[in-house]
This record gives C-alpha cells, sequence and structure tokens, in this order.
C-alpha cells in the first residue's frame, strides 16, 4: 500500500474527510518522521516506535484527531507529546503561514529529533512552527493563550495500570493549566486511557466533553 492508497483508505473508511486535512496528510510524509532504518514501515496504518519508549501513531488515529480538533487557518495550536514531529508539521500545514504550532516533548532527544524533522519542511524558517523542551502537562503559559490543544499521549493508564485514575472524572484529570491556557471556543483534543476526548471550552469555567473509547496510547511523560 502506498501513501496514495493508504490516504484514500483513510478517506474511504471515513477517518479523513476535510479537504485541508487531506490535503496536509498528502503532503506531509510520515516516512520523514521516522527513523532512517524504518523508513520502510512508513506506509503502514499502525504506530511505530522512534526510541525513549515513544511512538509515532497510528496513521488513522492522527487522522480522527485532528479533525476532531479541527484546525483552521491562522489558529495558535500547543502540540503536546511532539515526538517526531509528524502531527507538528501536519498542523503548520493545516492552519498556514498566519498561524503558529508550539510542539513541546519532555525527551531532549525527542524533541532535536522532530524539530530536525519539521525543518525539512521550512515551517520552522518560516516562523509557523516553534519546538519547546518541557513538560507538557504545565502546557506553555508563555504562549498561551491557543485557540487548539492536541496531546498525542495519555493522561492516564487503562484500568488497573501503573497510573490507573479511573475514580477520576475526565474533568478532573484534565490539566487545570491546559483550561486555563486555551480560549472560550477552543478545543482540546487528547487521550484518557484507552479512550480520546474532545474538549469544547464554551465560557471560562464551562467545558462540553465528548469521549470516543476504543484507543490505545503510550503514556504522557511528566516532569
Amino acid at each position: 500500500m502506498n501513501k496514495i492508497d493508504l490516504i484514500d483508505n483513510l478517506i474511504q473508511r471515513g477517518w479523513l474527510k476535510t479537504p485541508r486535512i487531506i490535503e496536509a496528510f498528502r503532503k506531509i510524509k510520515r516516512k520523514d518522521f521516522l527513523p532512517k532504518d524504518m523508513g520502510d514501515l512508513a506506509e503502514l496504518n499502525e504506530a511505530l516506535p522512534i526510541g525513549f519508549g515513544q511512538t509515532i501513531s497510528q496513521p488513522l488515529v492522527v487522522a480522527f484527531m485532528i479533525e476532531k480538533l479541527n484546525p483552521q487557518p491562522g489558529n495558535k495550536i500547543l502540540d503536546i507529546g511532539s515526538g517526531s514531529g509528524w502531527t507538528t508539521a501536519l498542523l503548520a500545514e493545516i492552519i498556514g503561514t498566519k498561524g503558529q504550532v508550539f510542539g513541546i516533548e519532555i525527551v531532549p532527544e525527542l524533541k532535536e529529533f522532530g524539530e530536525k524533522n519539521v525543518a525539512k519542511y521550512n515551517f520552522i524558517e518560516k516562523g509557523v512552527a516553534e519546538f519547546f523542551c518541557a513538560d507538557g502537562s504545565k502546557g506553555l503559559p508563555k504562549e498561551a493563550p491557543f485557540d487548539r490543544i492536541l496531546a498525542s499521549a495519555t493522561l492516564a493508564a487503562a484500568k488497573g495500570g501503573k497510573e490507573d485514575l479511573s475514580s477520576l472524572t475526565s474533568a478532573q484529570i484534565l490539566p487545570q493549566e491546559w483550561r486555563k491556557q486555551l480560549k472560550v471556543g477552543g478545543k482540546i483534543v487528547t487521550p484518557i486511557g484507552t479512550s480520546i476526548w474532545l474538549f469544547i471550552k464554551k465560557s471560562e469555567k464551562e467545558f462540553q466533553e465528548i469521549e470516543y473509547p476504543g484507543f490505545v496510547f503510550v503514556p504522557l511523560i511528566k516532569g
């Protein structure tokens, strides 16, 4: 299955729907965000290891999360757990030169890896993308507020896991820093346990929450 076939498959199955997002998936090659010896695996619709216990997410999952995030041209976006830089580059392509996306990664080596990968598309040179090595659970206060926040690692383990937070509600698990750093009308898409959650900020204190169960993610590393 080549790149076009993979994308067409995601479209046919309903994972990719929005023209601007589809265009970004066609332009930003997943192969450019993998270790060199794994380039031939880029077209597989599955998560792949990128070192340090982290992965580049399955294309199906990335498509689903970005569709739910619904980034718009000119948006200011925080990409938490940026890893390989693939989601950062996709978001940069979608929001265009009038927008900004900030990739935040706690593992220094992965921050550098992602930054170099995204630089291949000149997003850093154009000032559209910028990377920070920091604890993503705290957000990025100096660049806030954001129109969108995307997290690519789960905030809580599955029930019975090491960080089992199943006794808490999704609202209690979602970091207060993320809530504060999001604009009213903005959206957060993040895994919690084995679900993807969409949070829409209706007012300074009110969030709409929508759960999409049945996914698997590596845990978010906190400082």
